[in-house]
């Protein structure tokens, strides 16, 4: 897939992240404004959240995928690490309300309780098929283009999912039932899920920025596409480290001396396509040595 696609892929998804998380907000306020419901009062936010969160992801988005330049020579995707740990803050503080209101409606002998269910249940049933659609696109993008902000969208929006049903079933145990502290249990549930998705997401943008390794997954199987190479005797010092959804990957290989400079560099040319191809976002330095090079006193590194 070529860096133009994977950025158209990635816009769209920002754009229709933006434009469902508007159509929401629009729509819950109105639901809310009808049945006074606090678990209604949690999708609210929650959507409120994802649109604040997802122009600025789109934003993110589109900086990051600039070209590499003369100030930033590794290009800017590590924006999308920076606006992926932003997200997860907001989520938080969004999840710690909720849960705050939630558990103070319990504690009230006064708490006012939600009416007019039905329009409620209408509104957020419209939100569950809108979000599950927008959802199935994110998903593709993130897993076509591995970009992180996407992926982080994409929780926020199946985040939605589970508060919006557990708000439908408040809403109808509080009005077939006179189950009305359900409300307040399923705005309690829907925080923590969104605290602990928020906690994941801020773990591995935190990672990135702090340039942990790639997946030891993705680690082993480049290690297998090296050892198993024409032409490649040994190799060592293999270090990866993400910025965004970008992975960069450097390793040196150990070749036949003798041979001349343009084959040891069609070897390194062709390992370099090799591993490209397994993992179109890597960008792979590949440093040669001669097989049995011994280390200079004044260099650890060959």
């Amino acid at each position: 897939m070529s860096e133009t696609t994977a950025k158209r892929l990635n816009t769209s998804a920002g754009v229709l992240s933006v434009s469902v998380a508007l159509v929401l907000v629009l729509a819950k306020l109105w639901a809310l404004g009808q049945t006074g419901s606090l678990a209604v009062a949690a999708t609210l936010a929650d959507s409120a959240l994802d649109l604040m969160v997802s122009l600025g992801g789109l934003v993110a988005i589109i900086y990051a995928a600039k070209p590499a330049d003369d100030d930033h020579n590794f290009g800017h995707t590590s924006a999308e690490d920076l606006a992926a740990l932003a997200q997860s803050l907001f989520i938080l503080v969004s999840a710690a309300v909720i849960a705050v209101a939630a558990v103070l409606r319990l504690l009230s002998d006064q708490a006012t309780f939600p009416e007019r269910e039905a329009q409620g249940i209408a509104i957020l049933v419209f939100s569950i098929v809108v979000t599950f659609g927008l959802v199935v696109w994110q998903r593709y993008v993130a897993r076509t283009t591995g970009n992180k902000v996407v992926a982080a969208d994409s929780l926020h929006y199946i985040g939605d999912l589970i508060p919006n049903t557990g708000a439908i079933l408040a809403l109808w145990a509080s009005g077939a039932l006179g189950l009305h502290q359900i409300d307040s249990v399923v705005a309690l549930a829907a925080a923590a899920f969104l605290a602990f998705g928020a906690l994941r997401i801020g773990k591995a943008a935190w990672d990135a920025l702090m340039d942990r390794q790639a997946d030891p997954a993705m680690i082993a199987r480049i290690a297998d596409i090296v050892q198993g190479f024409a032409g490649v005797h040994g190799f060592h010092d293999l270090k990866t480290r993400s910025a965004g959804s970008k992975v960069f990957v450097n390793l040196h290989i150990e070749l036949d001396g003798a041979q001349t400079l343009d084959q040891a560099h069609a070897i390194g040319a062709a390992l370099r396509r090799a591993i490209i191809a397994e993992y179109p976002q890597a960008d792979v330095l590949i440093h040669k040595d001669p097989v049995g090079v011994t280390r200079h006193p004044d260099d650890p590194r060959i």
